[in-house]
């Protein structure tokens, strides 16, 4: 069985969920996994921010009108009268929903909870329009198997047993449809797996049910080279290891959630990315094989902060950098790049929620700069540290101020810190030194 994820522009009109139908009915058994209906996650967003805020009028308002756009599109979608009512009562107990959760206190449960709301009513509406196409269809509601722990991560041996037994008790039928993103926690209340959260969804069911193959399907032609909402010209890439796919998911190429490839990679299940819009297209294939070597794609990664801890006391001090480490891990903050010289150390940061209590640590016994909007520009390929044609990177030294370089920390990665003004001019750099598709 395979398990083949939608995103939200796949399913976000009724001529997309159409070209979703026919890509899944080919008469074989898989599950479907679906995003909320795009822009619907950016309004609930909106919705709980006016929430929070005490402005619940504004809340309302976003609610009618996010609902005036369902109803919109279950008239189009819907033909069947019993059907329609069917999909009009359930959109509506959703949205009368959202209206309870606007008067209530602001939680984290309740922006969850709103969270949650768009994928329930686009896997409702979705296996409704199947059934009415006559097409074998079943929805498996994700909050009945998907669960993360304490910790945030995925409890894999009790969705594996949790799933199996909602699949036994199910109606059998060619398609299962399921949401992704959403998920309970280890208290058993609503959460989610954050922003494009139903890859990894995907790819955990894949985990769990062993399945064939992985496809996560979206509105482009697979992982590109580079990053085509800035630079021109780019190529999509046929083939990635698992080692690169979760490098560039990582370091920024939105095609991919950062944690997709983690839960299959141990059982070598294949991830193929496809576009909805071209399904002919091949795609990229990511498995555990490694094709060429050398550079094969370039992503970067925004919002990073960038902190130099400086002090005399470090020059030849066993467990200064351990001081340094265990600051951060009190902060649950991650590292991403770290360079040390003699007397100073630098690293970056993304989340930078905890940076005044982290500063004022470190301050005791270091001196410390601090640089915000800053850019990791992300090289990607197999053992790229070896290959002969990697020099060509370092062309950009001439061209762009780099403020770090991590090189030698992978053998399949090598990342450059930049100030976040000199992202795009960095990426159509690099295209062209190492791959010379456009012209600089």
């Amino acid at each position: 069985m395979k398990v083949l994820k939608f995103g939200g522009t796949s399913v976000g009109s009724v001529e997309n969920m159409a070209n979703v139908k026919d890509i899944i009915n080919d008469g074989t058994q898989k599950i479907v996994v679906l995003s909320a209906m795009s822009g619907t996650t950016n309004s609930l967003v909106e919705i709980a921010k006016n929430i929070k805020a005490l402005n619940p009028n504004a809340a309302l308002q976003s609610i009618n009108t996010l609902h005036g756009k369902y109803t919109n599109v279950i008239s189009k979608l819907i033909s069947e009268e019993a059907l329609k009512n069917e999909v009009e009562n359930y959109v509506s107990e959703r949205f009368n929903f959202l209206k309870v959760s606007a008067k209530k206190p602001f939680t984290q449960i309740v922006e969850n909870e709103i969270l949650a709301q768009g994928e329930l009513m686009s896997t409702f509406m979705f296996n409704a329009y199947l059934k009415q196409e006559g097409i074998s269809s079943t929805l498996l509601p994700a909050l009945d198997f998907m669960k993360i722990d304490a910790h945030k991560e995925p409890s894999f041996h009790e969705i594996e047993e949790k799933l199996s037994a909602v699949l036994d008790a199910a109606d059998t039928a060619e398609i299962y449809i399921t949401q992704g993103f959403i998920c309970l926690d280890a208290k058993g209340e609503i959460s989610n797996l954050q922003r494009g959260g139903s890859d990894y969804t995907a790819t955990i069911i894949g985990a769990a049910i062993k399945a064939e193959e992985v496809q996560i399907w979206t509105d482009i032609d697979g992982m590109h080279n580079n990053d085509p909402r800035f630079v021109e010209g780019t190529k999509p890439i046929s083939d990635l290891s698992f080692d690169e796919a979760a490098e560039l998911a990582y370091f920024g190429a939105k095609i991919l959630h950062p944690q997709t490839v983690l839960p299959v990679r141990e059982d070598g299940i294949p991830v193929r990315l496809k576009n909805t819009m071209d399904p002919a297209a091949r795609g990229t294939s990511i498995t555990s094989n490694y094709f060429e070597t050398g550079i094969k794609a370039i992503a970067a990664k925004d919002d990073i902060t960038a902190i130099k801890i400086k002090s005399g006391r470090m020059l030849q001090a066993h467990g200064f950098l351990k001081k340094v480490f265990e600051i951060f891990e009190t902060y649950e903050t991650s590292i991403d790049m770290i360079t040390t010289s003699e007397v100073a150390v630098s690293l970056t940061i993304d989340d930078d929620k905890n940076l005044d209590k982290i500063v004022s640590e470190l301050e005791t016994f270091a001196s410390i700069e601090i640089d915000k909007n800053q850019s990791i520009i992300c090289l990607v390929g197999h053992a790229i540290v070896d290959h002969e044609s990697t020099h060509k990177l370092f062309k950009i030294l001439k061209d762009v101020k780099i403020r770090m370089i991590s090189y030698g920390g992978s053998k399949n990665n090598i990342s450059l810190l930049v100030d976040t003004k000199n992202k795009i001019k960095t990426l159509k750099k690099l295209n062209n030194y190492l791959f010379d598709l456009v012209a600089v």
